[in-house]
């Protein structure tokens, strides 16, 4: 982890920010702007992009990624301007909680695997870009979008350890586990073989 250089007050503060802005629910957003209803009615009732191109509107789907991808990555670099990189990874943290967990949304969010690379590509460029690298790799080779989540995260820490982004380490740890803990039910349908493949309905 970094080194603490930011005093705990303005951490909370951080914290609190950070969760306020992750919890902006750029899905429900794009679906009521584009006239496309409650997005929790439709398909999986997820709030993510991937619902949202459920509907068949690419462009509110694409639009909903860059949301939940760049609420990640503005907490993680306006924090970082603001104070330091111990604030910079706490803003990143509560802004992942915010979209799983939203307080707009009764605690009730999305899977935030778009949140997580936003965080990640602005944490550390190099990382954030290696864990997209994995993600497309394999959903290309598997055809499943969730597994391609859940390798992508597990070989974050991993990756962050071997090219000595030692002060990473911790955080990738904390959002994997997070990711994996948001994909339970994905994880149960992979293993019995039920999982839907990319392109397929």
């Amino acid at each position: 982890m970094p080194d603490l250089l930011t005093s705990f007050p303005l951490l909370i503060g951080v914290a609190i920010a950070g969760y306020l802005l992750g919890s902006i629910p750029f899905g429900i957003v794009m679906a009521r702007l584009f006239g496309l209803g409650d997005l929790r009615q439709i398909g999986s009732g997820n709030i993510g992009a991937t619902n949202v191109l459920r509907t068949g509107n690419k462009v509110a789907a694409f639009l909903t990624l860059i949301g939940d991808a760049g609420k990640g990555g503005a907490a993680v670099l306006l924090a970082r301007a603001l104070f330091a990189e111990d604030a910079a990874q706490l803003a990143g943290f509560t802004a992942f909680l915010g979209h799983c967990f939203p307080v707009f949304l009764g605690f009730k969010g999305g899977k935030g695997v778009a949140t997580w690379l936003g965080t990640m590509l602005a944490l550390a460029f190099p990382l954030g870009l290696a864990a997209c690298a994995t993600w497309l790799v394999t959903a290309l080779v598997f055809r499943i979008s969730s597994l391609a989540a859940l390798v992508a995260a597990a070989l974050s820490p991993v990756i962050a350890l071997a090219f000595g982004w030692n002060s990473l380490v911790l955080i990738s740890v904390a959002l994997a586990a997070l990711i994996f803990y948001r994909h339970s039910a994905n994880i149960a349908r992979i293993i019995a073989g039920e999982e839907p493949r990319i392109g397929r309905k």
